[in-house]
């Protein structure tokens, strides 16, 4: 064969990859980059255009800091000490056949090994050490609260700010040395440094240095560990009394014996230095074994020695001086060490006159329950099917011709399950925001029990005057919205349905706020393509460069996105301020480590049956709580302002220090805005919990247990033993003989079961006035303490009466018939007359599809005595001996005088009325039919606008007749009553 011949190709030689699959990877790695660069890029937008971009920045150094720190904390020493391991390995060592075959399989990955464990640890150990990066930042920034624990005289910033960090540092380190202890062991092992040969052990001497070194170092931490632990314990469990702080075990057992180990440990410490020197084990094995036998002793029998001979037998004498560290703490950490302690000589007879020194509060007694007037504030005030109302509303109050009037409000707001077209244009281009507040009196109701709107209607109209109605950011907004275009172009959202009579079509409008990221350019409409998962956002041509994206627009979410650090509550409210619809939020700053105060969990004790099933907060378990921090989130905007309502406390000072210029101070507040804001429902279910117990502030008493109360179960559920807690109520009313006041209360009862009143706890609710200035009484906890010897009837026992009257039962089975629903409304508890009254409304309910409660009867109690009326002001009066000496503010109010025949004035000599009031009388209720027939026909046209402005005329008319009928009834003198001809008033 030639030498030239030509030889076939090589079978070895490495084939290129194809320029297909490179394509594919470099395409697919641009895309993965891409989408995760979307999310940060989004969240950047948002935050800048909220101007909180600062807390992002914070966040993200804050976490990348202690990524780093985590990372080389733990890569940097596992890495050293696989490195010393292998460099001083023996290098004739004579090794096992096994260990030859483990060194051939390791051999090939040793040097990557070396460095890719310590790197792949150190990453799990970054990850871990961000998630701390709040501990962290409140270290650094950490403040002082002045005051000094009981036990070791340290303050109290010590135990919430530095314990924490410290024991993550050491828990840490711990882990550190422990991994690199065991690197270090099976390195050694793997190259000869330590050999097991039968019952021989041999180490090489670098190994054992490096070995004793490690466990010197593990031994000090643990030291240190134990002696942080004494600290911990007074914010934990005791073996004795206490759930929270030192009893007597811990602070004469528990607490010298962990110095004691420390000290023990850190003597071990020593010891295995002086193994590193000498090379002898015997004196760190010996130390070891003492350390573990002084925990058995001094760390675990010891206690129980001295609790079970010492503790237990004489507990209260011993525990004394520990249950009154632990009350007083409790009381001050939670706020309520301030709060005024009374005792009320309650009285239980219903005397005439009664209520003439509490007229100001029975005016203001609330008889429409804002858990049942949803459905009124639906049918009546919906219009449209893409409106919607909360299921349960708020209370509030306003300035009404110079007075303080309770409200029942709520924000009608989108609801997008009711459109009939479902396209994605509709949704996010067309449908994009509410309208308008819907606010009823408090104390008042209509002819039909219907609720009486102070502020109604589209567009909206009342006596809040006017205001930007629109309502873009609510708690059942659509996911996102596009809103926005340049001036003078085409109007795409759709404003507010118009009736027939205003015009043809409904009402557009276009955004003109600063509410959400711009979508400018291609990049950040295919960044928020992709987090919407919508291809309609680059696609569509209703899309241009003013246009913003709104999302994340529940005022709650939006508050906790720029205030992690708080603990929101639960229920955000509506108010109208400054002629804005604004969300106000609470948030609570908080601790669990607090020396000696009792812990609460928060969602588990916020829950009553106005909120069963509370979210869960972030900081659950704790025990310290103040409201710092006043959230107002615009309805129309979104914009988030946070102000500092209580400046002066620690935490909050360390998170402005966090987060400079986020938080503004309090006097920034408009008058407006202050008048409006009130006491937090969540810190105040709080409150009472610890209350049910540290009103006791007697050792003796408190560990005795026989005066421990309870909040009542909400007494309208049929099923006493599954109801949840009655909620606290929101009522302006007079505390003490101070004047009346908007005012949160709740009641307590025995906790053995007994549903008799044993307190009444109320709060000045009343932040302050239109004028700015803020109350001096604001947040003023107020504890009735009622007399134990009488039996003052509970909620659920006044609630048991009214259900069982004979004379209730036959009214209320009166008023079933043609199978309407009887429904209790919310029991509410009024401290007046000297003693306490109970006021509930009856709602009746019909079995129509479109029906809903109306307000029909009253019910009240005082003492054993009860009164079923019409009205709140007829029930008063027949309650109270025929005349309670003041008046409700339904007293205006005459349910039968529909349907009383014409005429029917009393005395044979009823005087005519005279001719032009009759005439006015006349054409009063002539306008009122046409007002009827024009409903009716509205209703069958299903134009449910042309509907409620019948109604308003409706309730004109009507109101004219009565102001007509007044007169007739003073012209014709103290002899007769002229009544006005009866109209047919359709029910809703």
């Amino acid at each position: 064969m030639s030498a030239n011949a030509e030889r076939p190709p090589s079978t070895t030689s490495r084939q290129r990859p194809s320029p297909l699959l490179i394509t594919v990877a470099i395409v697919g790695a641009i895309v993965g980059g891409f989408v995760l660069f979307s999310g940060f890029y989004a969240d950047i937008l948002w935050f800048d255009q909220l101007g909180f971009v600062q807390i992002l920045q914070t966040r993200w150094l804050s976490i990348g800091a202690l990524f780093l720190a985590g990372f080389l904390g733990m890569a940097v020493p596992l890495a050293i000490a696989i490195q010393v391991a292998f460099r001083s390995r023996p290098m004739y060592a004579q090794l096992s056949s096994q260990l030859d075959r483990y060194q051939e399989l390791v051999e090939p990955l040793r040097k990557v090994g070396m460095w890719a464990v310590p790197v792949a640890l150190g990453v799990f150990a970054g990850i871990a050490s961000a998630a701390q990066w709040e501990l962290a930042q409140l270290w650094l920034h950490r403040r002082p609260f002045g005051e000094a624990d009981p036990q070791f005289g340290i303050d109290i910033g010590f135990y919430v700010f530095e314990l924490p960090f410290y024991q993550q540092i050491v828990g840490f380190a711990l882990a550190v040395l422990f991994i690199c202890a065991v690197a270090t062991l099976a390195t050694a092992y793997l190259y000869g440094a330590i050999r097991l040969t039968g019952a021989e052990f041999r180490i090489s001497r670098s190994a054992r240095i490096q070995l004793a070194v490690i466990v010197a170092l593990y031994m000090l931490t643990i030291g240190v560990s134990i002696w942080l632990s004494q600290y911990a314990a007074l914010s934990q469990a005791s073996q004795g009394f206490l759930n929270a702080g030192a009893g007597y075990t811990e602070v004469n057992a528990i607490i010298p014996g962990l110095q004691i180990l420390a000290g023990i440990a850190g003597l071990v410490a020593l010891f295995f230095i002086l193994t590193a020197v000498i090379g002898r084990w015997r004196i760190s094995i010996v130390g070891t074994a003492l350390l573990v036998a002084a925990s058995l002793v001094v760390g675990v029998a010891y206690p129980a020695i001295v609790q079970r001979f010492q503790v237990d037998p004489s507990p209260l004498s011993l525990e004394a001086e520990y249950i009154e560290r632990n009350i007083d703490a409790t009381r001050a950490a939670w706020g309520v060490d301030g709060m005024v302690e009374e005792q009320t000589d309650a009285v239980t007879d219903a005397e005439p006159g009664a209520l003439r020194e509490d007229a100001d509060t029975a005016a203001n007694i609330r008889i429409i329950d804002p858990a049942l007037v949803t459905d009124a504030f639906a049918n009546l005030q919906e219009y449209r099917p893409y409106y919607g109302f909360p299921e349960q509303l708020d209370v509030g109050r306003y300035e009404i011709d110079g007075q303080i009037q309770d409200t029942v409000i709520a924000v009608r707001e989108l609801d997008q399950s009711g459109l009939d077209e479902d396209s994605w244009y509709n949704r996010h281009i067309v449908y994009t925001h509410g309208y308008g507040v819907v606010a009823a009196n408090g104390n008042q109701r209509g002819p039909e029990g219907q609720p009486v709107f102070l502020q109604s209607g589209i567009p909206t109209m009342g006596e809040l005057g006017d205001y930007e109605p629109r309502i873009y950011f609510g708690e059942t907004s659509p996911e996102y919205s596009i809103v926005g275009g340049p001036e003078g172009g085409p109007q795409l959202e759709l404003d507010y349905p118009r009736s027939t009579e205003e015009g043809t079509g409904n009402a557009n409008t276009t955004f003109s706020g600063d509410g959400g990221p711009k979508l400018d350019n291609f990049v950040k409409r295919l960044v928020y393509a992709l987090q919407f998962q919508s291809e309609q956002i680059v696609l569509s041509d209703a899309i241009n460069d003013e246009s913003q994206i709104l999302y994340d627009r529940d005022p709650r979410e939006r508050v906790q996105s720029v205030a992690p650090y708080l603990t929101l509550d639960t229920d955000p409210y509506p108010a109208v301020v400054d002629d804005r619809v604004v969300w106000i939020i609470d948030g609570m700053t908080t601790s669990s480590t607090v020396p000696y105060s009792q812990h609460q969990a928060v969602s588990r004790t916020i829950a009553d049956s106005t909120n069963p099933t509370p979210l869960t907060t972030t900081n659950d378990w704790v025990n310290y709580m103040r409201n710092s921090v006043k959230a107002v989130v615009d309805a129309y905007d979104g914009s988030v302002s946070l102000y500092a309502w209580d400046p002066e406390d620690p935490i909050l000072q360390a998170w402005m220090d966090v987060y400079p210029g986020t938080i503004q101070p309090m006097e920034e507040m408009s008058g407006d805005l202050m008048s409006q804001v009130r006491y937090p429902t969540d810190l105040f279910k709080l409150q009472r919990a610890i209350l049910g117990d540290y009103h006791v502030t007697n050792p003796a008493t408190f560990f005795s247990g026989d005066d421990q109360w309870s909040t009542p179960t909400e007494p309208t559920w049929d099923s006493q033993s599954q109801a949840p807690y009655q909620p606290p109520y929101y009522l302006t009313m007079s505390i003490d003989g101070k004047d009346p006041a908007f005012t949160l209360y709740s009641t307590f009862i025995p906790r053995d079961g007994r549903n008799v009143l044993y307190g009444y706890l109320s709060v000045n609710a009343d932040a302050g006035s239109t004028e700015g200035e803020v109350s001096e009484d604001y947040g003023q906890l107020t504890l009735q303490m009622l007399p134990k010897d009488r039996s003052i009837p509970g909620p659920g026992q006044v609630q048991n009466t009214f259900d069982t009257d004979d004379q209730v039962s036959r009214e209320l089975n009166l008023l079933r018939q043609g199978a309407s629903e009887v429904i209790n409304g919310n029991l509410l508890t009024l401290p007046v007359g000297g003693g306490l009254l109970y006021v509930q409304p009856v709602y009746l309910r019909s079995t129509g599809a479109t029906s809903y409660p109306v307000l029909r009867k009253i019910l009240v109690s005082f003492g054993n005595d009860i009164a079923f009326e019409d009205t709140l002001d007829e029930a008063l009066d027949a309650l109270f001996g025929g005349d309670s000496g003041a008046q409700a503010g339904d007293s205006g109010t005459d349910p039968g005088a529909e349907g009383e025949e014409p005429g029917s004035g009393e005395g044979e000599g009823s005087e005519q009325p005279p001719a032009d009031l009759q005439a006015q009388l006349v054409a009063a209720l002539q306008e009122a039919q046409a007002a009827i027939a024009a409903r009716q026909e509205a209703y069958a046209a299903n134009d449910l606008v042309a509907a409620a402005e019948a109604d308003n005329r409706l309730t004109a008319a009507l109101t004219r007749a009565i102001q007509v009928s007044d007169q007739i009834d003073a012209a014709a003198g103290d002899g007769a009553e002229a009544e006005p001809a009866p109209t047919e008033t359709p029910a809703p």
